[in-house]
């Protein structure tokens, strides 16, 4: 149980019952300017490019402890804070934060179901000003790794019984038609499960039901008795894989770099 009580994914209800609560930090991951048209009442906001790092042509590498104490420390974070996580566009930015946070070792962390789009669409309150946010120290020593799989760590585990790879992103990408790096194809052995397929349209893109999301991948041979590992170009839409995942009970880890390096890379197997 976390300490504000929040489950991991949060219903709109519920996280508007929890406002005011000074444990808790809304935190908008939507582009700047639809932030500043409208937010959740509270919610601080931060760009997408902080919470990740680059070294072209590898995208979406996690940074470095200086650069996420400075983040979170400006957002005003400390260690007994319960974060709920949102943006407008599927989960994959909010989803991206609460995965850096889990490797950072703050698992106290909610993703708001169906984000802003359930939020506005749904009547819940709104507000154009922004959050004032007070800055506080926050240091972290990266010490969850537990939740990373990096390219080593893959190679390592291609031909394990007890290890799955989930390739998260569109079906041409995975079979090399939809080409974003070097080389097209995907990780051997790697079973495709394009990440939108867990959201609901119908219901504001929410996740769908558990039972649903547990067929999908049960029916993919992905099982919990299995670690999985889950990527997509840039460790973005495979984040909101990982939410999932972990909402389910799988042990699961996600790629940071994803196909951006792994694609990227002339020394790496893969299969079209």
């Amino acid at each position: 149980m976390k300490r504000s009580g929040l489950p991991l994914v949060v219903e709109p209800d519920e996280l508007q019952a929890a406002l005011g609560d000074e444990q808790i930090l809304v935190i908008d991951l939507s582009q700047a300017q639809f932030y500043q048209q409208s937010h959740i009442p509270g919610a601080a906001h931060t760009d997408y490019v902080r919470v990740i790092a680059a070294k072209p042509p590898v995208m979406g590498l996690l940074p470095d402890a200086a650069q996420l104490n400075a983040l979170f420390s400006s957002l005003g974070l400390t260690a007994t804070t319960h974060v709920v996580a949102y943006d407008n566009e599927g989960g994959g930015r909010a989803s991206r934060l609460l995965w850096t946070l889990e490797v950072a070792g703050h698992s106290s962390y909610s993703l708001l179901n169906g984000g802003f789009n359930a939020w506005r669409n749904e009547n819940y309150p709104t507000e154009t000003r922004p959050a004032a946010t007070i800055a506080k120290p926050y240091t972290t020593h990266l010490q969850n790794k537990e939740a990373i799989a990096d390219k080593q760590y893959i190679l390592a585990h291609l031909n394990a019984a007890d290890t799955c790879l989930v390739d998260c992103r569109s079906p041409a990408e995975y079979a090399g038609q939809d080409l974003r790096a070097r080389r097209g194809g995907h990780i051997p052995g790697a079973v495709n499960i394009e990440w939108s397929r867990a959201l609901d349209p119908q219901h504001h893109m929410r996740l769908k039901p558990k039972e649903e999301l547990a067929a999908l991948y049960r029916q993919a041979g992905i099982t919990a008795d299995k670690q999985v590992i889950v990527y997509c170009q840039t460790h973005h839409r495979s984040a909101l894989s990982y939410i999932v995942l972990k909402s389910l009970g799988y042990d699961v880890r996600g790629y940071p770099g994803s196909w951006s390096e792994w694609g990227n890379d002339p020394d790496t197997p893969i299969e079209c």
